[in-house]
């Protein structure tokens, strides 16, 4: 539909442009044609005071014609307008006798220019007064540039107003999923719990162990999932940002750090540092151990074994980067955005295996997003790099 505007502004503009072009091209031409009609031969003086050519009028446009002798000396000045021919006609007269040696019409740009002439080389000079045409395409090219400013808000607006009724739907149905998966979540936690205290409390024979530890197993990954299930409703419902509180980014990342060295170790895998100090944050504390976690966590689980994940925290400008770096499998084009959906796993068995729910990253998003930060993930050459951008605090 904008584009419909524009095009329509333009091809207006052109039209309006063409037409003014038209017009002027045609009063030369046609009091050129007068003045050779009312003309004696050349090598004799023009008679035209007696003549018609100072009777010709012309409506749209203040036009002057200068009839010349052999030696171009002006010997006739008439204005075939209601104007009268003042010093300024006279002077640009003069500037295109002096400059101008051939015959030539010139029609200046009619955005910028302000005369257009028509001269003949020792028979007369036509001046034409485009400022009046100037202004007109002017305020037409202000006046489509208006319109489509007021077009372009009303087509917001109303484009607007039809997204949020067309995804109201859709947007009540999301609110009353993560809604449900939240109170389903806070009712399981319950009687999830009892039955792992009752699993416990059940005596282990050698013929009803293997379904205890089965139990036991089986009642802890439903409790995991319940649990990040939880975490995950809690990143996505509103912040009040005016409860954050002043935190020491750089303690929060290396006390992360030194909590998963034991999981590194178990992984073969080696976490190096490098960590700017008294780096300060305004944030929810719990939240920002999270999302430190999540990522940690998940360098070292998809890194390959005996390497390094790098985690680096460092204020450039008025922003604060973290960056959690591995080498392992990279991630494919296509799983970049998706990785970050919830409940999304590009190796379901291998995730199964390690009670892992695809809800991690999804959680990691949310948070960020309630700090005013973005994150984003690049794979290349073997390495994978989570990258997190939080604001300053002003100072």
């Amino acid at each position: 539909m904008l584009a419909f505007i524009l095009l329509f502004g333009l091809i207006f503009n052109i039209q309006a442009y063409q037409r003014e072009y038209t017009g002027i091209t045609t009063s030369l031409t046609r009091m050129r044609k007068f003045v050779d009609d009312d003309k004696k031969p050349l090598d004799r003086k023009p008679d035209l005071p007696d003549g018609n050519l100072h009777n010709r009028m012309v409506v749209e446009y203040d036009l002057y014609t200068f009839v010349l002798d052999s030696e171009n000396n002006i010997i006739d000045k008439i204005s075939h307008s209601d104007k009268t021919i003042d010093n300024t006609i006279l002077t640009k007269a003069s500037s295109i006798l002096k400059n101008n040696k051939e015959n030539k019409i010139s029609l200046p740009n009619l955005y910028i220019g302000s005369y257009a002439y028509n001269f003949n080389s020792s028979n007369f000079l036509m001046i034409v007064d485009i400022k009046k045409a100037k202004e007109r395409l002017l305020l037409n090219l202000l006046l489509t540039i208006i319109l489509t400013g007021i077009f372009t808000i009303l087509i917001y607006i109303i484009s607007k107003k039809i997204t949020t009724w067309i995804t109201k739907p859709v947007m009540e149905s999301f609110n009353k999923q993560k809604e449900f998966i939240a109170n389903a979540s806070h009712e399981l936690k319950t009687p999830l719990a009892i039955m792992i205290a009752s699993i416990d409390c059940l005596e282990e024979t050698k013929k009803n162990k293997k379904w205890i530890n089965n139990l036991k197993n089986e009642s802890s990954r439903m409790n995991n999932l319940i649990t990040r299930l939880l975490d995950l409703s809690k990143s996505e419902s509103s912040v009040i940002q005016e409860n954050f509180k002043v935190n020491d980014l750089s303690m929060i990342v290396q006390k992360n750090v030194l909590t998963l060295e034991s999981l590194a170790f178990e992984n073969k895998v080696t976490l190096e540092t490098n960590i700017e100090e008294k780096i300060n944050f305004l944030c929810n504390k719990e939240s920002m151990d999270e999302v430190v976690t999540i990522l940690i966590d998940n360098a070292i689980k998809h890194s390959f074994k005996n390497e390094k994940v790098y985690v680096n925290l460092s204020k450039i400008k008025n922003d604060i980067k973290l960056e959690i770096i591995n080498k392992g499998e990279e991630i494919p084009k296509e799983e970049k955005e998706k990785i970050f959906e919830r409940f999304y796993r590009s190796d379901k068995s291998r995730n199964r295996a390690d009670n892992r729910y695809g809800l991690g990253l999804a959680i990691a998003l949310n948070i960020v997003k309630n700090h005013n930060g973005k994150i984003e993930v690049n794979s290349k050459d073997g390495y994978t790099t989570f990258t997190i951008i939080l604001k300053t605090l002003k100072k």
